[in-house]
């Protein structure tokens, strides 16, 4: 291994003078049975004021008889892995790698230690704060400027022990689970350890969706504490489907596609790939459109030729459905189980439009409402499975007044009608008839709806709710509760009071059942 043109492998270590003798005399008394200078050597190994010069020497002379290093030597080698070798001269790292890289090709059995030993530097250093008398240990939050270089060192380390042992993959994975910190850790903690986890898969690329699998195993569990510690339903519902549509894409985790926008856009993509295709579970085209839908309206990174072009594959889905129900030449019902995947594109299109559609108009007013006005969005209300019946009322209310000020389609009067024949939402049983439906019948969620925390901060990247400028309301400010569908939410159950469009699923716990496909030959 060369480090900066040298090559430390295969460099011969300096003669060094040592107090109680070489590290090799050291080794051979102990295997006679005298253990006075073996201690004496831990005892200064364990020094916490080592200086740089003696870590170099002692892992020079390491190297020279890593052979004699074996397992009876545990304890040894135990104690040479606590060195404190981050953090200190270029020296001591390129030593410290070497010496990594001579150990694990000689004496594979302290791979695992190597590798844990590695990994439990994925978090900023440990500090103690005394609190009433106790001692209460976390990691550091303050800011590290070579932290950034610390973690550097962390992946070129396991780097060198990859290139010696090839199947460092299969023991490294159990270990970056194991080593996962616990969720009362600090934010900070979390944060750095998932970066250095996905930074892993960078080098190593087999282990992309074991990474993925970890993480969201473990945000699910973090969510899991805060939703009990809240009194609140349990998402697991809701992670379960995310890990379920993006673990199937590994290429997601891939470095060139860890950019925010790059990111959102694959995932964009794969999503599309899900909702169009019937081979898929209905439940997860379902859930595919929650999140398009969800995704275009609160990523306000992505630039509108991106959320135009997913708003015209979902339209132009929307009308290739519509086209398919009118040349049957049958009658259709608003039966959710039926028609699930037209309904979530329909509040899917509506949702992102309410957001994003100044956006668009912004960019050229003219040209903006030419293309609003090309979606023939009219159509869409207007068909005969009427979308404004089943889609959530606050997400109606909002997209027939943008609509109805642009003259992009006039909802009002569908509206008024649905209200006056109180038409009913049906979704279709097991045994052939049909059943009504709550009053979220599509057991609508939104993934990327606020769930604001004590130390929320906001965020450049995230579209939050703000009033229409014409509004009565005005203007909300980007610190206040971004509820904008809290106000028509029915309140006749006290389970889903001021709930955002997030919540639902939280109280209305969706079932396979509940979402359907579009109709026999329709793609």
């Amino acid at each position: 291994m060369e480090i900066d043109g040298r090559d430390f492998l295969n460099t011969p270590p300096t003669k060094t003078v040592r107090f109680g003798g070489s590290v090799v005399a050291t080794l051979a008394k102990y295997k006679q049975g005298d253990l006075q200078q073996y201690e004496l050597l831990k005892h200064q190994l364990s020094d916490p004021d080592i200086k740089d010069g003696q870590i170099i020497n002692w892992l020079q002379e390491f190297r020279s008889c890593v052979t004699l290093l074996g397992k009876d030597h545990e304890h040894l080698i135990h104690t040479i892995l606590r060195l404190p070798w981050l953090g200190r001269s270029p020296a001591v790292i390129e030593e410290y790698l070497a010496f990594l890289g001579n150990l694990v090709s000689a004496q594979t059995v302290f791979l695992c230690a190597c590798l844990k030993m590695v990994v439990s530097h994925f978090i900023p250093k440990r500090v103690k704060i005394c609190e009433g008398g106790v001692d209460i240990s976390d990691s550091d939050d303050d800011e590290d400027e070579n932290l950034a270089r610390t973690f550097g060192h962390c992946h070129q380390a396991l780097q060198v022990i990859l290139r010696y042992v090839p199947s460092t993959s299969h023991f490294l994975v159990p270990i970056l689970n194991e080593k996962f910190p616990f969720v009362q850790k600090s934010s900070r903690t979390l944060e750095c350890y998932v970066h250095n986890l996905l930074r892993v898969t960078v080098y190593i690329p087999t282990i992309q969706r074991d990474v993925l699998e970890i993480v969201i195993g473990k945000m699910l569990k973090i969510d899991v504490s805060v939703c009990s510690s809240m009194g609140l339903f349990h998402p697991s519902s809701v992670h379960r489907t995310t890990f379920m549509m993006v673990s199937n894409n590994p290429s997601l985790m891939q470095p060139s596609h860890w950019s925010s926008q790059a990111l959102a856009e694959a995932f964009l993509e794969h999503l599309w790939k899900v909702f169009q295709n019937p081979s898929f579970a209905p439940v997860l085209r379902q859930a595919a459109a929650g999140y398009i839908g969800s995704l275009l309206a609160r990523a306000s990174f992505l630039p509108v030729v991106t959320v135009r072009a997913c708003v015209d594959l979902l339209v132009q889905w929307i009308h290739g459905y519509i086209d398919s129900l009118d040349a049957g030449g049958r009658q259709a019902c608003c039966d959710v189980t039926l028609h699930g995947p037209f309904y979530t594109a329909c509040q899917a299109v509506f949702y992102a439009l309410i957001f994003r559609h100044r956006a668009i108009l912004e960019v050229n007013m003219k040209k903006g409402l030419a293309y609003l006005q090309g979606l023939n969005l009219e159509r869409v209300v207007m068909c005969q499975l009427n979308p404004l019946n089943v889609c959530l009322p606050a997400v109606i209310n909002l997209f027939a007044a943008f609509t109805r000020k642009y003259q992009v389609a006039f909802c009002y009067t569908v509206i008024e009608k649905n209200n006056r024949q109180m038409l009913p939402v049906v979704r279709s049983s097991n045994a052939g008839g049909s059943v009504a439906t709550n009053t979220n019948p599509l057991d609508s969620f939104f993934p990327f709806d606020p769930y604001l925390l004590k130390r929320y901060c906001p965020n450049p990247l995230y579209q939050v709710w703000e009033e229409a400028e014409d509004s009565e309301e005005g203007v909300r400010s980007m610190d206040e509760e971004d509820d904008f569908l809290n106000k028509e939410t029915p309140h006749s159950d006290p389970r889903i009071m001021g709930m955002t469009p997030g919540s639902y699923d939280r109280a209305f716990p969706c079932s396979p059942c509940s979402v359907g496909s579009p109709p026999v030959g329709f793609p």
